[in-house]
């Protein structure tokens, strides 16, 4: 039996949803309009004036944020309430340029952990769960965010953030943990340990878990599933848009529901701008339509992937993305081919590669290099360097069929590249472009 956080919204009609949506965009392009100088001057430019945008009809009228318009308006140019109004900040975990600061009401935290609650609820979650939160606290907003959706779900929760592994484990067996949110990757770190220390799945007191911030594919889920006996759900967010829980997966795990009632999604062709159809690949695009203090219009989220409309078997009526195939941004081009980590991730793991793995590209006498480093088992280690040739070339030619191109693959030892307990640096960019 499917259970909801708040049933009346999330198995909400159609037709109400779009009520909610006309009336919310209208007020919040009227709030942006008076209080954000920075996109009015943006609005002006393309000669609107909030009393063009009626319905959601006229959101494509608008014009779009960036990163970029992030970092030239850092640190209080989108503010759009008062400073005295904001209880928060956080902040985005980028290393290049300005680091994203977006800020907070208490309304707007309390909206938030609304959001997460409904992740978890989908999840399985009650009152009467264990939740380990074991995403980083502090500026990133994954620990934050799903410690305040565990306590509106009522769960006891442990506060672990991220690290300290042996520490982890300690309190998923003592405490009988029953859901865990953390990064795919360090999800997959804590079951590799957890084997090693002999424990099998059904020993694991685990039942679920809420998996975001980076991305996976659904051969890493299904060995996540494997190692620790559970259900494995993902989870989106943006610290941009208030950060995990903007949209979430549900028991049929076919895709993630958008918290419709707080953000508008688009699609775009990441070239032109144009709006896509539903169904069709492109950019997402969101619109916040109940923050206060920081209410983003048309946000270019750089994540490619499609929207569907189609009924889901949970009950909930809210829009459905799927997981993202990649970013408009950290796509690489490699030799005009484009390329994404993703389908690096998914040749390896259908070869039976752990999920750890490094890819390095360089440029060498003007032509671009490919170098994949992966961690062999134990098991592949302990075999004879004939063996481990083969193997190498095995992965070259599954690699070739995915992409396209040549890539070099070396094979190391287990546990020779370096863990994270955050995001995952799967990838190193040596060209100077």
């Amino acid at each position: 039996m499917e259970r909801y956080f708040q049933p009346e919204i999330e198995t909400a009609s159609r037709e109400q949803i779009k009520a909610w949506q006309d009336e919310r965009l209208v007020k919040q392009v009227r709030h942006v309009w008076d209080n954000v100088p920075y996109y009015r001057k943006k609005m002006e430019a393309k000669g609107l004036t909030p009393d063009d945008i009626r319905s959601t009809e006229d959101l494509h009228k608008l014009p779009f944020l960036s990163k970029d318009d992030l970092r030239i308006a850092y640190p209080y140019g989108l503010l759009a309430v008062p400073l005295k109004d904001c209880v928060r900040i956080q902040s985005t975990s980028g290393t290049t340029g300005k680091r994203v600061v977006a800020f907070y009401t208490q309304h707007d935290i309390d909206l938030w952990d609304e959001c997460c609650a409904r992740a978890i609820v989908a999840a399985g979650g009650t009152n009467e769960d264990v939740c380990q939160v074991s995403y980083g606290y502090g500026l990133f907003t994954g620990g934050p965010g799903l410690n305040g959706g565990s306590h509106k779900v009522g769960c006891l929760t442990i506060p672990t953030s991220s690290g300290n592994t042996e520490r982890q484990i300690m309190f998923i067996m003592d405490l009988h943990a029953t859901i865990l949110c953390c990064t795919p990757s360090y999800a997959a770190y804590i079951g590799e340990t957890m084997k090693e220390k002999g424990l099998t799945p059904d020993q694991i007191p685990l039942k679920a878990g809420i998996f975001g911030a980076e991305a996976w594919s659904e051969e890493m889920r299904h060995d996540i599933e494997q190692t620790l006996g559970i259900k494995a759900y993902d989870i989106y967010g943006l610290t941009e848009l208030s950060g995990p829980g903007v949209s979430f997966e549900c028991s049929e795990q076919s895709g993630m529901h958008i918290n419709e009632d707080h953000f508008i999604a688009e699609i775009i062709d990441p070239k032109t701008g144009e709006v896509l159809p539903e169904g069709a690949t492109g950019e997402l695009v969101f619109t916040s339509i109940t923050k206060e203090a920081f209410p983003l219009l048309r946000y270019r989220t750089r994540d490619i992937c499609t929207l569907t409309r189609k009924k889901c078997s949970c009950g909930r009526t809210h829009v459905k993305m799927t997981k993202p195939q990649g970013r408009s941004d950290d796509m690489l081009i490699i030799r005009g081919v484009n390329v994404f980590p993703s389908q690096i991730e998914t040749v390896l793991l259908n070869h039976g590669y752990p999920a750890n793995y490094q890819i390095i590209v360089d440029r060498v006498n003007h032509t671009d290099t490919l170098d994949v480093q992966v961690e062999m088992t134990p098991e592949m280690f302990s075999d004879n360097l004939g063996e481990v040739s083969r193997r190498q070339k095995e992965l070259v030619e599954g690699l070739r069929s995915m992409l396209g191109l040549t890539a070099k693959v070396t094979l190391v030892a287990p546990k020779s590249i370096v863990r994270s307990e955050g995001k995952a640096v799967r990838v190193i960019d040596k060209r100077k472009i």
